[in-house]
């Protein structure tokens, strides 16, 4: 079968749950069980037009996932969209998954009238950053955060 790039349905769970715990788990990060269970309601929330997920599947599994988040821009009149989470299994890696999810979301952007797509990752993810580096432009800025 051939990599289908589909939005998360509330029957992906299950595997959606253990893809995020892995990639969770790549950045050494451990959530409570009320995260996944309220992040996952938003994302299969039909009313919660300015998020959602897609998932890659592969012979009938999920192996990659893909989270995003539309909002407004104070120096855009249109929204623009974070890609907050992507990962793909690391069974799956090279088939294309990655891709294939980044450019998912490129395209619903392009539907929603939302020409900026935007993400972060770490310094260290250099197998990840080879395709970034292929898919969009690097940026200067650096991120601070408020614990």
């Amino acid at each position: 079968m051939p990599l289908t790039i589909r939005p998360l349905t509330p029957e992906d769970r299950t595997p959606w749950a253990a893809l995020w715990r892995d990639y969770l788990s790549f950045y050494e990060t451990a959530l409570p069980q009320e995260i996944y269970d309220a992040t996952f309601a938003r994302l299969v929330d039909p009313q919660a037009v300015e998020r959602g997920a897609l998932v890659a599947e592969l012979d009938g599994q999920l192996i990659g996932l893909v989270h995003y988040i539309f909002h407004a821009h104070n120096w855009r009149v249109e929204d623009v969209c974070y890609l907050q989470d992507l990962f793909v299994s690391e069974a799956a890696r090279g088939t294309g998954a990655g891709r294939a999810l980044i450019e998912g979301v490129y395209a619903l952007a392009d539907a929603h009238g939302t020409p900026n797509v935007y993400w972060m990752t770490q310094d260290f993810n250099a197998t990840a950053r080879q395709l970034y580096d292929r898919l969009a432009t690097l940026t200067p800025f650096i991120k601070y955060s408020r614990s």
